[in-house]
């Protein structure tokens, strides 16, 4: 996986996006890279000189400059890049992917002037950035996510894997996430075939442990200090990884290069329903 140049937040004015703005802003620091803030707007309207259409709008303009200026207060060693676009907020986020290692947006919320749910955004974004895209709820805790020189072993990092695709740069980011915070790493794989209770049915469990214990070897091997546990489980991988998240600090799962508009219902599941914030990592 290769590093590029920013931390990169979208802002749109709402309490959930200045929280996943201030998780950008500590990932920025554990990285040693800038951050970037970005708001997208329509076109400034005509003024009605009605306040209950007006101030929406002046409010959510002003949303970047609240940001910086917080962010500034509270990581006065943290270098904040800004800007304001005109135009869609998807767009925006995603043309900010090629000069991203990470972008990082609200998973819930409401836009002022599109209407459109921030959760909707997010969504769109993940499915399609070229770069990981991190999903960071209202109900997501920063104290949870930015760990000291020990770490926290109560709050790992789950990581979700497809041993079909398994996908280095996956488990690159994985184990780098773990690895950075100081903190175990587990790994979890959900299949979903059909158990078939015939006699001679062949026991799919022994090969895919030998082939989960292979795809980590190289890794573990790289990053010697990170503690790794391995579970597999028969049943729907949304489920079992929402609960293996329950008291993570983040869930890793990834996306296949090239995918459609839209994420698949194990990833749908959980930046909806962890109570950690969410990474989308493309993967070929």
């Amino acid at each position: 996986m290769t590093l590029q140049q920013t931390i990169t937040a979208g802002v749109d004015g709402s309490p959930g996006s200045l929280g996943a703005a201030g998780w950008a802003a500590h990932e920025a620091l554990r990285r040693d890279l800038p951050l970037h803030l970005l708001h997208a707007s329509a076109p400034p309207p005509e003024r009605s000189r009605l306040p209950e259409i007006d101030a929406p709008y002046d409010r959510e303009r002003g949303a970047l400059g609240r940001a910086v200026q917080h962010l500034s207060h509270t990581h006065p060693t943290l270098r904040i890049l800004d800007e304001q676009v005109t135009g869609s907020p998807v767009g925006a986020l995603l043309a900010a992917a090629s000069s991203s290692a990470l972008l990082v947006v609200g998973s819930h919320g409401a836009g002022a002037i599109t209407g459109a749910l921030v959760g909707s955004v997010a969504q769109s974004v993940a499915a399609r950035a070229s770069c990981p895209t991190a999903l960071v709820g209202a109900r997501h805790h920063t104290e949870n996510t930015y760990q000291g020189p020990l770490g926290d072993a109560e709050h790992p990092v789950v990581l979700g894997i497809d041993l079909a695709r398994p996908g280095d740069e996956l488990l690159e980011y994985a184990f780098d996430a773990a690895a950075s915070r100081r903190v175990p790493l587990h790994v979890v794989h959900v299949w979903t075939a059909p158990l078939v209770p015939s006699a001679d049915a062949i026991d799919p469990m022994p090969e895919k442990v030998q082939q989960l214990a292979a795809e980590l070897a190289p890794w573990r091997q790289k990053f010697p200090r990170t503690q790794v546990t391995e579970r597999l489980v028969h049943g729907l991988a949304g489920h079992h990884l929402v609960k293996a998240a329950s008291t993570a600090c983040l869930l890793v799962i990834g996306r296949r290069v090239p995918v459609g508009p839209h994420l698949g219902r194990s990833a749908h599941a959980a930046i909806h329903h962890a109570k950690c914030p969410v990474v989308v990592v493309p993967h070929y």
